[in-house]
């Protein structure tokens, strides 16, 4: 029977791990629906009180998660970096078609007027900071204060269900290099990436917990507001002018990331 219940649950950790990584495809929304975000929550906002009955339960999500993270980084920092534009418009593909799934998600308790508001001003501020950076000319240059934010924003999607950490990470150019580097297991990557995630763990998890519980519509409806935003930052409009190969390519890599996204939210639904 354990080995009944060790398999599953490492199988869905695996796939709680690879949305984790997968632009578009959220791990903290898998985690809602294999039913393990409020343990994990429980035991992330109060460990020493929770490890001894959670942790045995929840070793084989783990597991399992961190198998799947692994597994595709470095599969994906080689695709990113041959072809970036196709690659891109495959995950813009992904996160379009799971913008519903994530639209009846965030609207499960209802709808108020401070849901919309909490939506639109998400889009808002999101594009006004990322437009600042693109007219600013920043050019970031990866180093340990960014993977530390890297860090931060990795935790933050296993935190807040429907944040995927590419969502923010994409359109400031260090997707790829923190992918890579986990891929490869650089210590340049892996220590302030660790640490920017422990501390932000340690930090928000309770409040955050503590705010789904409380206000929940707001704070989905914001989560949905900054991926819409963040997602057509990323559209790389300019490789569709190139050619006419490269539209049609850029094109099918739409259509095959929303096809794909619409499956893993209707596999989701038959989990639920």
């Amino acid at each position: 029977m354990k080995h009944q219940k060790f398999f599953p649950a490492l199988l869905q950790g695996a796939l709680i791990g690879l949305g984790a990584v997968l632009p578009g495809i959220s791990g903290g929304v898998l985690s809602v629906i294999f039913g393990v975000y409020r343990p994990v929550m429980e035991l992330l906002a109060d460990p020493k009180k929770n490890f001894r009955t959670h942790f045995p339960k929840l070793f084989p999500y783990l597991l399992g998660y961190l198998l799947g993270f692994l597994g595709v980084a470095n599969v994906l920092a080689f695709f990113l970096n041959q072809y970036p534009a196709p690659s891109v418009c495959l995950f813009v593909g992904l996160i379009i078609g799971m913008l519903p799934s994530l639209w009846e998600e965030a609207g499960k308790e209802g709808r108020s007027r401070g849901s919309y508001i909490a939506f639109f001003c998400a889009v808002i501020f999101i594009f006004a900071l990322l437009t600042g950076l693109q007219r600013c000319a920043i050019t970031i240059v990866p180093d340990f204060k960014w993977y530390l934010f890297c860090g931060f924003c990795l935790a933050l999607s296993i935190i807040a269900p429907g944040m995927s950490f590419s969502t923010l990470l994409m359109p400031l150019g260090l997707y790829t290099p923190f992918i890579d580097g986990i891929g490869h297991l650089s210590t340049a990557v892996l220590i302030p990436g660790g640490i920017g995630g422990g501390i932000t763990i340690l930090v928000l998890s309770r409040f955050i917990n503590s705010l789904f519980e409380k206000h929940y519509s707001i704070a989905f409806h914001a989560i949905v507001g900054i991926v819409m935003a963040a997602t057509a930052m990323i559209i790389p409009f300019d490789s569709f002018t190139t050619s006419l190969k490269s539209c049609i390519i850029n094109l099918l890599c739409l259509a095959a990331g929303g096809v794909v996204s619409v499956w893993m939210a209707k596999f989701q639904e038959g989990k639920g």
